[in-house]
């Protein structure tokens, strides 16, 4: 069994065998998030943002343990036992993941930080590590993001499955605000959903639409599905700055409202190419921060 340690210093000598590096994109929140009608219908439509988490294993024949740094960063460092475990490889190593991505907002830190730390272990391994095997380990540690599939997908995070891919759109903004504090997805998704049949219904139907509008390119429709999906998640996870940013969205002409169903943000969408977008971007970042008092401005990504 391969031991963990978590130390301060570097130590004086070690054997570095081999080296894998590899990275993982974050989200913002989620276009859609909730139930849908079929048994373990917990679903979530991903909204890649060009922020990433990077991570960077050294095998070290002189050690027979396993740390990680930043030191809190134990899913990680348990993935890594998990794998090399599974292909009974006795080395010990050293973990290092570097990101952008602030945790426990709804931007999919975890799950960008395990699935870079996969992909790294399994470079330095020369081991194949496609995303069907990557969920495999995940659904055993927690609910996931679809962060493992260059596109928008559809994504059953509980059970950390695809459902489908569903596309790219052009790159977006993002004019995010933060209602402070964190969530811990793994508390979050054991909470009962309070959704009702006629709920489940409506998430059927806008899981729908999205997949259209985002066939279509209509950012419109994916900013209202969007908008729709932050408001039904108010009865799990209410977020008071909602309605304002939505008016201050419809007030600059916005595409909709984007929320971190299981974390603290929101953010509005606007299109980068329609007209006037500089003075709509500054126009929704001043009125942000008079509200809640911080902005930051993502892009989403393109997949073309």
């Amino acid at each position: 069994m391969t031991r963990f340690r978590t130390v301060a210093a570097e130590p004086a000598y070690r054997r570095v065998t081999a080296t894998g590096v590899s990275s993982a994109f974050g989200t913002f929140g989620e276009l859609l998030q909730g139930v849908l009608p079929e048994e373990d219908g917990d679903f979530l439509v991903t909204l890649p943002v060009a922020r990433w988490a990077s991570a960077r294993f050294e095998l070290d024949l002189n050690d027979s343990e396993l740390t990680v740094r930043p030191a809190h960063k134990k899913k990680a460092l348990r993935l890594t036992s998990m794998i090399l475990e599974d292909i009974g490889h006795p080395l010990g190593g050293v973990l290092r993941i570097d990101s952008t991505l602030p945790e426990g907002k709804g931007l999919a830190s975890s799950s960008a930080d395990l699935v870079a730390t996969a992909r790294a272990v399994a470079n330095a391994l020369d081991e194949p590590m496609p995303p069907t095997r990557i969920e495999s380990y995940l659904a055993r540690i927690e609910p996931t993001d679809g962060v493992l599939y260059p596109s928008i997908v559809a994504f059953h995070h509980r059970r950390v499955r695809l459902r489908a891919r569903l596309g790219s759109l052009p790159s977006m903004a993002v004019v995010g605000v933060d209602e402070g504090g964190a969530v811990d997805t793994v508390a979050f998704n054991a909470i009962p959903k309070p959704f009702t049949a006629a709920d489940k219904r409506e998430y059927a139907r806008l899981l729908d639409r999205v997949t259209g509008a985002i066939a279509a390119r209509d950012l419109a429709d994916v900013g209202r599905v969007a908008t729709a999906s932050a408001r039904m998640n108010q009865t799990l996870r209410f977020k008071w700055s909602l309605e304002p940013v939505v008016d201050i969205c419809e007030r600059v002409g916005g595409l909709g409202v984007v929320v971190g169903h299981s974390g603290t943000t929101l953010g509005i969408l606007l299109d980068t190419t329609a007209s006037g977008h500089p003075d709509r971007l500054a126009g929704a970042a001043q009125a942000c921060q008079e509200l809640v008092g911080n902005v930051t401005v993502y892009r989403t990504l393109s997949f073309d």
